[in-house]
Order: structure tokens, then C-alpha cells, then sequence
């Protein structure tokens, strides 16, 4: 790896000062522009290939009650909880 000076190296009066690069870089970027706006034929596109709030909203509710009642069922074939039978005492 080669030796490099913290120093700056005298005979070298071409290469810009620290001050006269900070100001070229905040020149470039306060006039920078960019290339093209949104795309807004491409968000409409994809916008309108996005299924009707109620078609989402009706699948979410049968996947919910499907989910629940594939609970109740394994949890009362496992017993589990209040789903379990209750012990019963006799008394004589």
C-alpha cells in the first residue's frame, strides 16, 4: 500500500482547494434537476390491476372464520381449554 501525506504537497497549485471543492459540489447540487417526473401512467396502471376494496376485505373475513373454526375443531379434538370436557364430582 503506498505512502500518502497528510500534508498537502508543495509544487501542486492546480488541484483545487478544499473550500473551491465544497463550492463546486454545492453548486452542482442545488442546480440538479431530475431526469423525468413520476411516472403517473405507470402508478394508474398498476393502481387499476388491484382487486375492489370489497373482493379484499370479503376473502380476509372467510379466511378469518375459516382460521377460527379450524381452531375450535382442533382444539376440541385436542381438549384443549375451556373446550375440554369439564371434570364432573358426584356426591352421595
Amino acid at each position: 500500500m503506498p505512502y500518502v501525506e497528510d500534508n498537502a504537497t508543495r509544487g501542486e497549485l492546480d488541484a483545487p482547494s478544499e473550500a473551491d471543492v465544497s463550492r463546486m459540489i454545492r453548486a452542482e447540487v442545488e442546480t440538479w434537476k431530475p431526469r423525468h417526473g413520476p411516472d403517473w401512467a405507470g402508478v394508474m396502471s398498476r393502481m387499476s390491476k388491484v382487486p375492489p376494496t370489497w373482493l379484499i376485505y370479503s376473502t380476509a373475513s372467510a379466511a378469518l372464520v375459516f382460521i377460527l373454526f379450524a381452531a375450535f375443531l382442533v382444539g376440541s379434538w385436542l381438549q384443549i381449554g375451556a373446550l375440554a370436557p369439564q371434570p364432573t364430582s358426584f356426591h352421595h
